[in-house]
């Protein structure tokens, strides 16, 4: 999509912005001569995460426009102060306002560490609350200004909250300050907006996550930041006395005026696209490749020929690749327990208690766990369903996919 020319000289304020979506959305603006104020932790480079608030400043420079890069923790008040204070100084006010920061931790309540609550609780909604509190007295004198929150819409159905009601409250915190300020600041034309992805965006943590979960078979079913950089874009040059409180589809906003390639944002084009959280047409999605509740139930012993299968297919290598061990609690037709060591040695596996810790505990019924372990139910689409329940690390229990794709000829 086009830039338009309609954010030249404007001043916006993002966090969290030396890579992924944050970065993504800065250099959107840039290409319109904006003026950038990086508001990020990253100052020196991470082992794993490419990209810091001075790398970032050099693309934003390189793009057309200006940049400020600030160090800023969205959890300590005086950073951020401070950063608003330098941008004020720097380019004459702030317009808008990206609160993109955030933290994520898709682990159920005895899973929960409080110190994982409360990184998220802090960096998402108290970050949101906090910087926003902090830029309203500019963005009220500022020109047509708007603040953009990345959270989703207020969904209220169970299935966001059950597997990981911690991310989802923080999360939806940052939606109740669009639902709240929007009206507050209403009347001093001030947009407070929420704009969400329809899929899995790529970016560098997400990269790393969808290799643990999948391999590139995940990755290549995500979009590049570009969508939602367009997106935003979209929202942030509309009329701010007009458009607000709004709670935004990234793929809606391009539809609505006239984007028809999406292709162009695939990371492989031609990929089903992973949905995500919080949309329940991904429910529907689900549904459709779930067992119905009038569905026989899968020959007796299946249960037994998928550790078989698994069995069949461990080697040393896939141990090494591993390093897991699973313990599974299967319900309904045949309900038990069964254990697989991909640890130790070539692997192993049993029915029963497993004899070492469990890395990962997985819950499922009889007919889900066939249908997942032959790759008619995704392990993303049963988890955030509810259909399939992981007690433990949950990235060496998503290791898992990576056997299933490779068991499925054989069940």
């Amino acid at each position: 999509m086009l830039n338009t020319g309609k954010l030249a000289g404007r001043t916006l304020f993002i966090t969290g912005a030396s890579r992924g979506i944050g970065l993504s959305i800065a250099l959107k603006a840039a290409k319109d001569g904006a003026n950038i104020v990086i508001a990020a932790k990253t100052a020196e480079a991470h082992p794993k995460l490419p990209g810091t608030i001075y790398t970032a400043a050099k693309e934003i420079e390189a793009a057309g426009g200006h940049c400020l890069p600030c160090i800023v923790d969205v959890r300590d008040e005086n950073q951020i102060q401070k950063a608003v204070n330098e941008a004020v100084k720097k380019f004459g006010g702030i317009d808008i306002l990206v609160n993109n920061a955030s933290a994520i931790s898709l682990t159920n309540t005895l899973d929960t560490p409080m110190k994982k609550y409360d990184l998220m609780h802090h960096v998402n909604t108290r970050g949101t609350y906090l910087v926003s509190k902090l830029c309203l007295p500019y963005l009220k004198i500022g020109k047509n200004p708007h603040i953009l929150n990345l959270s989703p819409p207020l969904n209220m159905n169970p299935v966001w909250f059950q597997n990981h009601v911690a991310y989802t409250m923080a999360k939806y915190g940052m939606s109740m300050c669009v639902l709240g300020m929007a009206e507050e600041f209403r009347s001093d034309g001030i947009a407070v907006n929420g704009l969400w992805p329809k899929t899995g965006i790529t970016t560098a943590a997400m990269d790393m996550l969808g290799k643990l979960m999948g391999g590139e078979d995940t990755v290549n079913s995500l979009r590049f930041p570009a969508i939602m950089a367009d997106a935003a874009y979209v929202i942030l040059t509309r009329d701010s006395k007009s458009f607000t409180r709004n709670f935004c589809i990234d793929e809606d906003v391009l539809k609505e005026v006239g984007v028809t390639d999406f292709d162009q944002y695939a990371v492989k084009p031609g990929t089903p696209l992973m949905p995500d959280f919080f949309l329940d047409e991904f429910l529907t999605q689900a549904e459709t490749s779930a067992p119905s509740s009038t569905e026989a139930s899968p020959p007796a012993g299946q249960v037994d020929k998928v550790f078989e299968s698994i069995m069949a297919l461990s080697s040393p290598e896939i141990v090494e690749k591993t390093k897991a061990v699973f313990a599974f609690d299967v319900t309904g037709a045949e309900q038990g327990k069964w254990y697989l060591d991909l640890k130790n040695g070539s692997g192993s596996a049993g029915k029963g208690e497993s004899p070492l810790p469990a890395d990962a505990t997985l819950i499922m019924d009889t007919k889900d766990f066939v249908k997942m372990f032959q790759g008619k139910l995704k392990p993303t689409a049963a988890f955030m369903t509810g259909k399939l329940k992981i007690r433990g690390d949950m990235g060496k229990a998503m290791k898992l996919e990576k056997l299933m794709g490779k068991m499925q000829a054989k069940l």
